[in-house]
């Protein structure tokens, strides 16, 4: 029996966005189409994951906590999203016109502005997960799906200017109204979850929400005014960005403390 694409999409997503052998394969143009629209499915069960790898490891300290889930984490993504924001500050810092840009983009040796753009966003990401220390847990499970819904947003209102893109990721970039919104229904239930549960207070999760609303404007504009639309590596870049806006949102939200 063969699943309908809306289904199958979901495993195509761990597919495309993870090394998680998931198998399933050939999956069918529609299927990688729907897999969009799981993408922070997806993040959630890798926060989950990594939220367990906290716990495990919580006795040696916060910051060693932090630095072996980050590091876990782009061992389970095979660094998918680091690698675009690395190509995304090489190339944005690099070129001023756009023919240049997109040779940068497709240069796969990482140059100064792509390595500081590295060490900045994987010092913040340590450093906010250790500072939330004891709700770093729920942190990664939050974040990690939040965070790879302002990327579906700029797949729905942006074009894809990548000229030699794979038949593959054009079509998981092509995506309709509908992987959309099945996007976006994955954060808000898990924050109304959340909410449920006293885990989360409303107004973080309005500064949650902005923070992601706000990654997608400021980070959209960018790439419309420079490449005239989003790439593969702008979106990995995008997700790397909300992610820090997220964890600073709940870092600030935190308050005092030890």
């Amino acid at each position: 029996m063969r699943f309908p694409p809306v289904l199958r999409g979901a495993r195509a997503a761990f597919a495309f966005y993870t090394r998680i052998p998931v198998g399933g394969f050939p999956y069918e143009p529609a299927d990688w189409q729907w897999a969009s629209g799981w993408f922070p499915l997806v993040g959630t069960c890798l926060g989950g994951l990594l939220a367990l790898v906290w716990l495990a490891v919580e006795r040696a300290g916060p910051l060693a906590a932090a630095a072996l889930v980050v590091g876990v984490g782009m061992l389970l993504t095979g660094a998918f999203h680091e690698d675009g924001l690395a190509d995304t500050a090489d190339a944005l810092g690099g070129a001023y016109e756009r023919t240049r840009l997109f040779e940068i983009l497709k240069d796969s040796r990482i140059g100064s502005f792509g390595a500081s753009a590295l060490i900045v966003v994987l010092v913040l990401r340590i450093a906010l997960l250790a500072r939330l220390q004891t709700i770093a847990p729920l942190a990664l499970v939050l974040t990690g799906c939040l965070a790879r819904t302002p990327p579906i947003w700029l797949m729905m209102t942006l074009p894809y200017v990548t000229s030699e893109a794979t038949s593959r990721s054009r079509t998981v970039a092509r995506i309709t109204g509908a992987q959309a919104m099945l996007a976006t229904a994955c954060p808000v239930l898990l924050m109304g979850a959340f909410l449920w549960k006293d885990w989360l207070e409303v107004t973080t999760a309005w500064a949650l929400l902005a923070a992601a609303g706000l990654t997608a404007l400021v980070c959209g504009w960018r790439f419309r005014v420079r490449a005239g639309g989003i790439t593969g590596d702008f979106l990995g870049a995008t997700q790397q960005v909300g992610e820090c806006a997220l964890l600073l949102v709940l870092a600030l939200a935190r308050g005092e403390g030890p």
